[in-house]
């Protein structure tokens, strides 16, 4: 047992808010299924946000919040309130959603990317698989980075949320903590009357503004000569605002820096030397002076971004390669320590899901893995798999415990994944298009895996400062995971239907093209709104070109292309042939993932941009400016980037008014940030993502159903709403976005909605 003994001064001197003594409930039915159905709800907010933007949000704070109230409404109406550890569990199983939803987005798109289907079997297997490799192979580490590392790895994102469920602990928790010396002197009374008013501003706002067309969604200004080709832009939605509040103005600036650069500098640029030009400049197939600011981008400045956010990736993955190699090694260490450990006489608060059966669920999915024919999974990959999972679930945990879940490279370690498990398959001949899906399955499971392990170690932290079971965390969230991947998984393909739009080609050169139909087995019918015009069945078949893209057609029984498929990740089509607009959806790290492979595989990637973006990374790092974010903003939309923009500004406006409120508590700095991350602000702010997101899959769902519905309220808005269309369509559509605006700096500066601040 020595080798699970604290190694540091401040892990022996700990003492948990609920001591190891103490049995209260914990593991019950009501908090793993409240924590489940929450994990799934701000799951789809993280899955549509990670699709639109390529960030999401810590879900634990608010699952947490949410929980405390919602038992204290049942404890008023005759129920019973919930113990400070059940509160732990619906957090622990709360979080599940948000981690398999960015692996989800972050890389299960790049399939349609590549051209192919994205089939249901394979995202759902995808998310089981990754979601319960990240724990088990995070059980054995749990001593190491938790325990033995306390004081060392701080864990913020973990130990803010302790503090909230301390905050709003129940009074037989209190009692028990009170006895054991270990409550606190004051709690904070929770605003989460604050989360709820932020969601139902952000869904009020979001429906009004995308389903009825109230106002311009996206106020703009393209200028002219002399500074042909630049613009600028917001997407004014409230999950976006959120979202720059709660990551800061330092990021949020880095991410607007890049969006200025691509769309202030570049396209300008790209503009003013190929609008003289008579001919197309590869890879674009129109003239330059025909382009407008957004064709530019996606002929061009596309692979910049992409170029720089990979290797921004990758240079965050090498800055961690002394960590990287210390947590082998500690991980390997506890991991043969854990094997030779008994568990029958461990306190409570010491008990881990039994190391035998860590190893026998590992290899039971090593052989799921292979098993399931739709992943094109071989040996060689499974070993990847796992190779790959435990080196960067350990990197993960250490890395989440040092700088936070949110400033977690994880899509950097999925790229450095890609690049090996790519590289490694160009040197066996591995390079026809079957694999593409076979390597793009190794880097989603490792990516889920790595996001999930991350999540699983700041639950575990959170329950080790509130005195919680290990196992119990351990079984919510593989209970949480496996719902959420069976529940986000057909939602992502929902989103991608409502934006797909079937391209008609009769009129195209694509007709001349003719599949040779006796190699064809999939037929496959238009879906969505188009569907109504034609109920016909098609053979589906996939065709790369001479350029080494893959395209989606449906074609007739002769093999003739009827239409091209437009999806709704990543597509280009916005307007259906009828005119009606489409949601579409950037899915920017799953672009990158796409490139990468295809780069490796079928050596067509236009280089020379991909380098130019590599080369705005090394410049960035050369100045001792952190690359990642600002590498998102030159890939990013700025429209995207600038509501995160005004977010992070919001902050730094509220903070700055709360230092002077704080100022003589002798508060440091990462006490101050502890207090700020706890605000009134973040829980209107992840009230306005939760409401934004979840209105925006509702909308998109029903975009489908209320067609005739749509078309008409589009048509209204064109042609009467002067703050959707006319002259000053984009100054008055910025009214109600400045209302959002005003309404968040008040409550963080908990002007409403909110009680005192918490001292110490």
């Amino acid at each position: 047992m020595a080798a699970n003994l604290p190694t540091n001064r401040v892990a022996a001197l700990f003492r948990p808010f609920i001591p190891d003594q103490t049995n209260l409930r914990e593991l019950t039915p009501l908090p793993l299924i409240m924590g489940t159905l929450l994990g799934i709800v701000f799951g789809a907010s993280s899955l549509y946000l990670v699709l639109k933007t390529g960030l999401t949000v810590s879900a634990s704070i608010p699952v947490a919040v949410i929980s405390i109230t919602l038992f204290r409404l049942f404890a008023k109406f005759g129920g019973r309130n919930a113990t400070i550890l059940e509160n732990n569990i619906v957090q622990t199983a709360g979080s599940a959603g948000e981690s398999i939803a960015f692996g989800f987005g972050a890389t299960m798109p790049a399939i349609l990317i590549l051209g192919f289907n994205l089939e249901i079997v394979n995202v759902m297997l995808v998310g089981v698989l990754g979601g319960l490799l990240g724990i088990l192979m995070m059980i054995p580490l749990r001593r190491a980075l938790i325990v033995q590392q306390h004081g060392v790895l701080k864990y913020p994102e973990g130990t803010a949320c302790a503090e909230v469920l301390k905050a709003g602990a129940d009074d037989e928790s209190l009692r028990e903590a009170e006895a054991a010396g270990t409550a606190e002197i004051s709690a904070t009374k929770i605003g989460a009357k604050t989360i709820f008013t932020g969601f139902g501003i952000g869904l009020a706002y979001k429906t009004a503004m995308s389903a009825f067309k109230a106002w311009k969604e996206v106020p703009e200004r393209i200028f002219g000569a002399p500074f042909r080709g630049g613009s600028v832009s917001a997407e004014i939605s409230p999950e976006l605002l959120g979202v720059g509040y709660i990551i800061g103005p330092y990021i949020a600036g880095l991410m607007v820096g890049g969006g200025v650069l691509a769309y202030l500098v570049l396209i300008p640029a790209i503009k003013f030397f190929g609008d003289s030009l008579s001919a197309p400049l590869a890879p674009a197939t129109t003239l330059i002076s025909d382009m407008s600011p957004d064709d530019v981008r996606s002929a061009y400045v596309l692979y910049i971004g992409a170029g720089s956010v990979a290797a921004a990736g990758i240079i965050s993955v090498i800055r961690s390669m002394p960590v990287i190699w210390s947590s082998i090694r500690r991980g390997i260490s506890d991991l043969r320590g854990a094997q030779g450990a008994s568990t029958d006489n461990l306190p409570r608060t010491e008990q881990d899901v039994p190391m035998k059966w860590v190893l026998i669920g590992i290899v039971v999915l090593m052989v799921l893995i292979m098993a399931f024919r739709s992943l094109h999974m071989n040996f060689l990959g499974a070993v990847l798999i796992v190779l790959f999972g435990f080196l960067f679930v350990t990197v993960s945990s250490r890395l989440t415990g040092e700088v936070g879940s949110s400033s977690n490279p994880i899509s950097g370690m999925t790229y450095a994944t890609l690049l090996l498990t790519c590289l490694i398959f160009l040197v066996v001949g591995w390079t026809t298009p079957p694999y593409y899906v076979t390597a793009l399955s190794v880097g989603a499971i490792v990516c889920i895996a790595a996001s999930n392990g991350g999540t699983t170690s700041q639950d575990l932290k959170t329950g080790f400062l509130v005195g919680a079971t290990p196992k119990y965390q351990q079984l919510a969230i593989l209970f949480g995971s496996l719902a959420s991947a069976i529940v986000l998984g057909p939602i992502l393909l929902r989103l991608n239907d409502t934006g797909t739009v079937y391209l008609p080609q009769a009129q195209t050169p694509a007709a001349v093209l003719r599949a040779d139909t006796s190699t064809l087995r999939d037929r496959e019918a238009i879906k969505g709104p188009q569907a109504r015009e034609d109920a016909n069945s098609y053979l589906v078949w996939h065709h790369t070109d001479e350029n080494g893209e893959t395209k989606k057609y449906l074609v007739n029984d002769q093999g003739v292309p009827v239409y091209l498929v437009d999806p709704g990740i990543n597509g280009t089509a916005d307007k259906r042939p009828d005119g009606s607009s489409v949601p579409k959806f950037d899915a920017p790290k799953a672009v990158l993932v796409s490139y990468i492979i295809k780069g490796i595989l079928n050596q067509k990637l236009p280089w020379g941009l991909v380098l130019l973006g590599v080369m705005i990374t090394i410049m960035l790092e050369c100045a001792g400016v952190p690359s990642l974010a600002f590498a998102v903003g030159v890939y990013l939309p700025l429209s995207t980037s600038m509501p995160i923009f005004i977010g992070g500004m919001i902050r730094w406006a509220v903070d700055l008014w709360l230092r002077k409120r704080y100022e003589g508590q002798n508060l440091t700095e990462e006490q101050f940030v502890a207090e700020t991350d706890k605000s009134p602000g973040v829980l209107m702010a992840s009230g306005y993502i939760a409401g934004g997101a979840i209105a925006g899959i509702v909308i998109a769902f029903l975009a489908g159903v209320l067609t005739d519905t749509n078309v008409k309220i589009e048509q209204w808005a064109n042609t009467s709403n002067p703050l959707f269309s006319g002259p000053n369509a984009n100054l008055l559509s910025l009214i109600p976005f400045a209302v959002l605006v005003v309404l968040l700096y008040l409550t963080g500066r908990e002007k409403i909605l909110a009680g005192k601040a918490k001292t110490r």
